[in-house]
């Protein structure tokens, strides 16, 4: 088998066109810059050695002038409006077919041009002599008969004639210079004139003969390359046609989840290799995941949306959880009440499911500057509606500040008695007080919900706005280890409608598990490999109805979902002249409080004194009882130091001081800020402790 021979990729590009692609070339050799990449366009393009590239489609894009003379090259694009002339070959034609080849082909300005011959011809009794200018009209085909030119000649005293010249004609025959101009498409368009050599026919531009070669931009596949790869032809690489020869080479093209989705559905099932695993940071947290590694296979059963509902647990020491869980779930759930920990929550889930009742689960204390009002643990709120309230005036010439508050209606206390007469049930709805939250007061509420019956997911999804609280009361038995079930309440945080892939394993193609094409980056190809099942016999697919996912799909999907709703309200400014007021009024009410306060803490308050925290140094200890027989032994002072402090101490002996010459200042109790006097309130049997314990000091 012959060689192909190796051409610069420009060139062997100029020589084809639509009709012969595709063509399969290999890069045999080349200028390579950093590794062989080309930046073309922001576009990376790298060719190595070896490498196969399947032509599918050409686009011309400009034209690459190459000066003869000095070999300078510069490009002009193809929609250049300068116009060009043929300059004659200096070599000369064997025969009139050879020179009518190069004319352009489909052109009317083709037609008529002139040449001369450099030997005397005879044709029909015309005698033609040498270097005499004919001019060629046209082409004549007749049946059976040769091609021939119509030319016209010019003879002496203005005597014309006519000839025809068969193709065949041989001869030294030398184009003359044309006046006849062509746009660079029309060059381009015909094989023809692009082996011509032109100038300009502005003659200011440039007088030199020009080389004019196109250049095309390359529509081709490469080995695992994802996109079409699109490069110009002037790169700089040799290659050689090895069509021929990789008929059965397939080009392998990879596909993104995404794409797989908009496959035709004839393409499933399928065997697909996976190209490119996914990220190890990936939102989902189940078995299957590891096994999609690169390298590995796996059976593409059907694509389809799936819908599906984002489970979550409640926060508490544990670490959060979330779940994806197919509307196929078999268990069945019990609603939970919900909480409440602002009066908006409020708000938005009566807006969402009108007639709410809550009871409250922490005290509310009341501001009556800021319109809140005192609330209880055990009340019970009914949500009407949204209305307006004006909050108490600061000053009488202040101007009234209107809030967005919440009207409630607060529900007495169930009767513990049996009479259930309809005349107290009037009464019960006529004492019914209202109530305004406004929708900034912060509050802890607790969902009254006396709803005992059992439903399915779908169900919820149905007659319930979300969010919602449930509990399992009976697992799916089709799931193996339902970990749903296992949580005392789980939140319906919201439902949706995903486009997926049925997938399984080779290996285990009954039981199939959904990915959701959305959260999974990885790239898989298509392969011809068998089914891992007989032909015309599927399995029957057991479907994972339960995918754990991470904290971080709840916080993307909560993005992609988030709406532009309002943000909650913020409280009204208020004047600070008016909170200082406030302020007085709450310290005054403190001081009064802390006047009965003070007597029943003063002991306790000495006694803290006593505790190594205090600053002061606490008084020794009392002595232990001495017995009048025995008086204890007195030991001699020290003449030297008689007036300073030891600070050694003797073991196992004390003495008894009946009179100190310098008494230790009494415990000075802190002075009460917010009491109305600044004297000491000290209680009588505290000082007498304490005149005890310091006459009997003890010194080691």
């Amino acid at each position: 088998m012959a060689v192909a021979t190796a051409l610069p990729l420009q060139q062997f590009i100029a020589s084809l066109d639509d009709t012969c692609l595709p063509k399969i070339l290999q890069v045999c050799s080349g200028v390579y810059f950093q590794g062989s990449v080309y930046e073309i366009s922001g576009s990376e393009v790298s060719f190595s050695t070896g490498d196969l590239i399947k032509v599918i489609g050409l686009e011309l894009l400009s034209v690459c002038c190459e000066d003869l003379s000095n070999n300078d090259k510069f490009e002009l694009p193809i929609n250049h409006t300068g116009l060009f002339k043929v300059v004659p070959d200096e070599m000369p034609f064997s025969t009139v077919e050879e020179m009518m080849s190069m004319r352009p082909v489909g052109l009317e300005s083709c037609l008529p041009f002139t040449f001369t011959s450099r030997s005397k011809m005879t044709f029909d009794n015309v005698t033609l002599g040498a270097g005499k200018a004919i001019t060629v009209l046209s082409i004549e085909q007749r049946e059976d008969e040769e091609d021939r030119v119509r030319c016209h000649v010019q003879g002496q005293q203005e005597v014309s004639a006519e000839v025809l010249i068969p193709l065949s004609t041989r001869g030294d025959f030398v184009e003359c210079e044309s006046k006849e101009c062509y746009t660079l498409q029309e060059i381009m368009s015909s094989p023809g004139l692009r082996s011509r050599r032109f100038r300009f026919e502005n003659t200011t531009k440039c007088q030199r003969p020009l080389v004019l070669s196109p250049i095309h931009q390359v529509n081709a596949l490469m080995n695992l390359r994802k996109n079409i790869l699109k490069f110009p032809s002037s790169l700089e690489v040799d290659v050689v046609d090895v069509t021929e020869l990789c008929q059965d080479v397939k080009f392998v093209t990879p596909l993104s989840l995404p794409e797989v989705i908009s496959q035709p559905d004839e393409s499933f099932p399928a065997v697909v290799n996976v190209l490119e695993g996914p990220d190890s940071r990936s939102p989902f947290k189940c078995s299957w995941l590891p096994e999609l590694s690169k390298r590995s296979q796996l059976v593409f059963h059907r694509r389809g949306t799936s819908a599906m509902i984002l489970l979550s647990s409640l926060k508490s020491r544990k670490a959060q959880q979330y779940f994806l869980v197919s509307h196929q779930y078999g268990g069945r759930f019990r609603r939970r009440p919900r909480e409440f920990n602002s009066v908006y929550e409020l708000y938005v889930a009566s807006m969402q499911a009108p007639g709410l009742k809550v009871s409250v689960t922490r005290n509310c204390e009341e501001v009556e500057e800021e319109g809140l009002p005192g609330l209880s643990v055990g009340d019970q709120l009914e949500v009407v509606r949204c209305e307006r309230m004006e909050l108490p005036c600061e000053s009488p010439t202040a101007q009234r500040q209107s809030v967005e508050a919440l009207l409630c209606h607060h529900l007495p206390e169930p009767d513990d008695g049996d009479d259930d007469d309809d005349e107290e049930e009037v009464k019960q709805d006529e004492e019914r007080q209202e109530v305004l939250l406004p929708l900034y007061m912060p509050g802890h509420f607790c969902e009254v919900l006396k709803d005992k019956k059992k439903y399915r997911l779908r169900d919820l999804g149905k007659d319930f706005s979300l969010p919602l609280d449930v509990k399992v009361v009976s697992r799916d038995p089709d799931v193996e280890s339902d970990p749903l079930a296992g949580f005392a309440c789980l939140r319906i945080e919201a439902a949706m409608l995903e486009p997926v892939i049925q997938t399984s394993f080779p290996y285990r193609s009954d039981r199939c598990f959904e990915i959701p094409t959305r959260w999974l980056s990885m790239s898989v190809a298509f392969t011809t490999d068998p089914l891992p099942w007989p032909s015309g016999e599927p399995p029957e697919c057991h479907l994972d109805r339960v995918t754990e996912v991470t904290d971080t799909f709840f916080y993307e999907f909560r993005k992609q979902e988030s709406s532009d709703e309002a943000p909650p309200p913020r409280p009204p400014k208020r004047n600070l002249s008016s909170l200082a007021s406030c302020k007085k009024s709450s310290s005054k009410a403190s001081k009064k409080t802390s006047k009965h306060r003070t007597d029943k803490n003063a002991p306790t308050k000495k006694l803290a004194d006593l505790t190594l925290n205090s600053k002061k140094r606490p008084p020794a200890p009392p002595p232990p009882a001495i017995l009048e027989d025995e008086p204890p032994p007195i030991v001699p002072r020290k003449s030297s130091g008689a007036n300073k402090t030891s600070g050694k101490a003797l073991p196992n002996t004390y003495v008894k001081m009946e009179e100190p010459k310098k008494k230790a200042p009494l415990c000075e109790a802190e002075a009460d800020e917010d009491s109305e006097h600044d004297y000491e309130t000290v209680d009588e049997t505290l000082l007498t402790m304490m005149k005890a314990a310091q006459e009997n000091v003890m010194f080691y």
